[in-house]
Formats: structure tokens, C-alpha cells, sequence
């Protein structure tokens, strides 16, 4: 994959995604695109979760430092 294929920003992926039409998506397609969003979501607390414990360990060992 080149660089050229990656989005510039944080955002692009996400704002491309909201404009894409819904009206083409049969219903299976578009249970099949909510399963694939709620898996996104799951797997982004999942990492914030993590981010989020390791940020108390290190702020529990500058405390103590």
C-alpha cells in the first residue's frame, strides 16, 4: 500500500464514510455495515481502555518518583 492510499487525517476516514449514500445498501448490506461499525466501536474502548490503564501506571510511578 503506498502512503498515497492513507488518509491525511484522522478525520477523512470518518467524514467519507458519513457521505457515502445509504439508499443504493440493500438491508442485509446495511445490518452488515452496522455489525462492522458496532465491531469498530468495541475495538476503539477496548484501546481506550488500555490507554487509559496505562496512563494511571505511569502517573502512579511519577507520583511515587
Amino acid at each position: 500500500m503506498d502512503d498515497d492510499d492513507l488518509p491525511r487525517r484522522r478525520d477523512d476516514v470518518l467524514a467519507a464514510l458519513t457521505r457515502q449514500p445509504l439508499d443504493p445498501l440493500s438491508v442485509d448490506e446495511l445490518d452488515e455495515r452496522v455489525a462492522l461499525l458496532e465491531a469498530e466501536i468495541e475495538r476503539v474502548k477496548a484501546h481506550k481502555a488500555v490507554a487509559t490503564s496505562h496512563k494511571a501506571v505511569a502517573e502512579a510511578l511519577f507520583k511515587k518518583g
